[in-house]
């Protein structure tokens, strides 16, 4: 007993010097405020959640936390630099005060990691993957000075087999290079700018999502891909097998908590359609979700086996009994309304400083009684979105904007139309490529309900072909073409933005053809001192004096709201969840530690854009 004593004092001893250490290598760039997780942040285990949850295997390795980084001119040689700076935190952008360097980098530097990291034996006797969640822009991977890949893209999720660049022993060196042109390249970087101000937000550069390895066997299931179809009680499952052979068989099971309510053997590569009978649907009111297993079988044995979820839901638009198209969930109306969502924070900027932190603004969203989230030129982490399909918000999902500079007419199809951006080969390729990644890396959850290739003309371009092909490559979902953006007679919805007041497109002009909805209004502001961005020179839409006069001028926007549902509105988006650097009409602040208007006087007024709606729009399509 005295010997085991003396191991677990020594062990506790070693655990507590190395964090002491890591400590001591890191701390958070001051200058700024902080939200209330930024002194939970352990530099010894950051972000520890597994990061895949919609296909969960266990034998896995988190490897966010201290790595070497430098920044160095950009160059052609792809030899690693001769002296590192320090250490970062991983995965906060170096931007930003989490990361513990705070320092912009820019076109013509580029951003290196470096870590020496323990794989142990169970992961290393499998074939090894290295995932990254995000990085932004443009990245090169090494293991043991091995080139294992290249990715392009900073919103996508990506991974590289690094196997055979493995060398004996479980030490292996992983070094990373990140170029990122920011506003001054054609890529997909939502609001970043070199040079913040108003609307436009820091720069985020490099790994901002969580970095892990996995070990799984020669022959795995990479993905799947789950569409529900309620009308048909149906699950269609179709997984992509990575080194599939003749007779691989997969092997589908879909649980009610601990009651399996279908299963489906097929082979490997095949679609599997499992009857849901009497489906629980989900929606805002009943997040029910289903359990999945998928199981990969050669000869009567077990390969692999991912668990993972769906939900039995569908989105629609339909007419109702005046002929003006409406938004439909599980085939009644049921008006949508939310928060314009940015996901920033002032110590992480795009990387929520903890998982708490990350599914706070969900849940004060709930709360609040809306029951959508506008997800504004951003993606975020697959918690996230998980986290919605559990709670249930419905999610408009933006495409990060860039390559930017063409006109807008601020009243689409009302009073005129703007230009198209002329982009180049390249800069449509790089649009293309990633929405594509993005639609399918999110296709499984069930809170997204619509796609939003394009917002306020920014970059936009090639709008009926872009909304058509969006269309084609995801038909279980509806297609917003262009947010408040110039507007053409393509696409699921007819989108106005309009501030402050609530407005909305005239039915008798799009109605029998669109869903109306009013995509962007609001941005009553209010500055909270000791918890803005800087001192001075912030700003709303509408600025005002106390939380009090803010909100009665709030409740006005939702009796307008209720005027124009019956009118044949189908959703609005209030602008917005928190403040954003110098952007001061958040509901809360941007270091989220002052709400400014209480969640219930918020959701009572809320609940009167639903159950009125609901009444009276199921007795119109009675008629």
């Amino acid at each position: 007993m005295k010997k085991v004593y003396l191991l677990l004092t020594a062990t506790f001893l070693l655990n507590f010097s190395t964090a002491d250490a890591q400590n001591k290598e890191w701390r958070i760039v001051e200058g700024k405020i902080t939200s209330p997780w930024a002194e939970k942040v352990d530099p010894s285990n950051p972000l520890p959640t597994y990061p895949r949850p919609q296909l969960v295997r266990e034998n896995w390795q988190n490897l966010n936390g201290l790595w070497d980084y430098a920044i160095t001119p950009r160059s052609e040689q792809e030899s690693l630099p001769s002296a590192f700076e320090g250490k970062i935190l991983v995965p906060y952008p170096v931007e930003s005060a989490l990361s513990g360097v705070g320092k912009n980098v820019g076109k013509d530097k580029e951003l290196w990691y470096k870590r020496t990291v323990n794989i142990p034996s169970k992961i290393r006797r499998h074939r090894v993957l290295l995932h990254f969640g995000a990085v932004d822009w443009l990245c090169q991977v090494y293991v043991n000075g091995k080139k294992v890949g290249t990715h392009q893209g900073g919103y996508d999720p990506f991974s590289f087999d690094i196997t055979t660049a493995l060398k004996r022993g479980s030490n292996q060196e992983i070094a990373i290079r990140v170029w990122d042109p920011t506003n001054e390249g054609p890529q997909p970087r939502g609001k970043q700018v070199n040079k913040p101000e108003g609307i436009w937000y820091t720069p985020v550069t490099g790994i901002w999502q969580t970095v892990w390895v996995e070990g799984v066997p020669q022959t795995y299931i990479a993905e799947t891909k789950n569409t529900p179809d309620i009308d048909k009680q149906t699950l269609t499952l179709v997984a992509e097998v990575a080194n599939q052979q003749t007779g691989d068989r997969l092997r589908v099971s879909a649980w009610d908590g601990k009651t399996k309510v279908a299963e489906r053997e097929v082979s490997a590569g095949a679609e599997a359609v499992l009857e849901i009978k009497n489906p629980k649907l989900w929606g805002p009111g009943n997040p029910h979700l289903y359990d999945l297993r998928v199981t990969l079988v050669r000869e009567g044995k077990v390969l692999d086996e991912v668990d993972s979820y769906f939900a039995m839901r569908k989105i629609s638009i339909a007419p109702d009994a005046y002929g003006t198209q409406r938004m439909m969930l599980n085939n009644k109306f049921v008006f949508q309304y939310g928060p314009l969502d940015q996901g920033w924070w002032p110590d992480g900027l795009y990387t929520a400083p903890t998982e708490e932190a990350l599914l706070f603004d969900i849940e004060k969203t709930k709360e609040m009684g809306f029951n959508m989230i506008r997800k504004h030129v951003k993606v975020e982490p697959a918690i996230w979105y998980a986290h919605c399909d559990k709670v249930g918000l419905l999610v408009w999902q933006d495409m990060p904007s860039g390559d930017m500079g063409n006109r807008w007419e601020p009243r689409p199809g009302v009073t005129g139309r703007g230009t198209e951006k002329d982009r180049t080969g390249e800069s449509e390729n790089i649009f293309r490529q990633e929405w594509t990644e993005i639609m399918d890396d999110l296709y499984n959850f069930p809170s997204i309900v619509v796609w939003v290739p394009f917002n306020e003309a920014w970059g936009q371009f090639k709008t009926v072909e872009i909304t058509n092909w969006t269309m084609q490559h995801d038909p279980t979902r509806l297609v917003n073409s262009a947010s408040g953006g110039n507007f053409y007679p393509v696409g699921h919805i007819i989108d106005l933005h309009n501030y402050p007041d609530p407005a909305m497109p005239r039915p008798e002009l799009f109605g029998a053809k669109q869903a109306i909805v009013l995509g962007e209004f609001g941005g009553l502001g209010l500055p909270v001192p000791g918890h803005t961005w800087q001192q001075k020179d912030n700003w709303g839409y509408q600025t005002f004096k106390n939380a009090d006069e803010l909100f009665e001028r709030y409740k006005e926007f939702t009796q307008t709201l209720e005027r124009l549902i019956e009118e044949g509105l189908s959703a609005a988006i209030y602008t917005q969840t928190t403040d954003v650097e110098v952007e001061t009409n958040g509901l809360m602040t941007y270091d989220r530690k002052v709400i400014k208007v209480p969640a219930e006087k918020l959701r009572e007024v809320h609940e009167k854009l639903y159950n009125n709606t609901l009444v009276e729009m199921e007795a119109a399509s009675s008629r």
